[in-house]
């Protein structure tokens, strides 16, 4: 497979937690299958990361309950991609794990410019084919792949690797059309 994957915040949060996503268990699992079907793809992670001050929280002004703060087990990536993803550089790592979202006063649903433990902004290090998968499709997947495909990236997004916050509204890999 010559097509590099971006796991895009299949964290705690949006699995079971203030954010929980339907089909987020499911989509994990699914996409950890792929990845061990895949020993050679080169995997990306984006995570969200705030702390207690973020825009994005109701108390402050925003939109979305207190979620991915950092430190709380509700930011963690799911441990089963440290557990079942065979191949271990396929695993999180301060590598290939890209935050966003450490700016107080930004919403940050994209992880293109996203940034590992290293300061490098994933944009920097990903390909130009990508599958993009995770939670929650209609908001950060949806705007991680519109990025994508703005900077001129090829990208795929399959319906069964993705959680969402409401079915309706679920990005469909069929009806993706870039935007200006």
């Amino acid at each position: 497979m010559s097509k590099d994957v971006l796991v895009v915040d299949c964290q705690y949060d949006f699995i079971d937690g203030s954010l929980a996503c339907g089909y987020s268990e499911e989509a994990v699992q699914n996409i950890i299958s792929f990845i061990n079907e895949n020993p050679d793809a080169k995997i990306f992670y984006s995570a969200d990361c705030h702390s207690p001050k973020h825009c994005s929280y109701i108390q402050n002004g925003g939109t979305w309950p207190v979620h991915c703060e950092a430190g709380t087990h509700g930011a963690e990536i799911h441990s089963d991609f440290y557990k079942k993803v065979k191949n271990e550089t396929q695993r999180p790592n301060d590598e290939n794990i890209y935050y966003k979202g450490d700016n107080d006063s930004l919403e940050e649903y994209s992880a293109f410019n996203a940034r590992n433990k290293n300061g490098v902004e994933l944009n920097k290090n990903i390909g130009n084919d990508v599958l993009v998968c995770g939670i929650a499709s209609e908001f950060c997947v949806r705007e991680s792949v519109l990025a994508l495909l703005k900077s001129g990236r090829s990208v795929e997004v399959r319906e069964n690797f993705l959680g969402w916050v409401d079915a309706s509204g679920s990005l469909k890999p069929w009806e993706l059309k870039l935007h200006d």
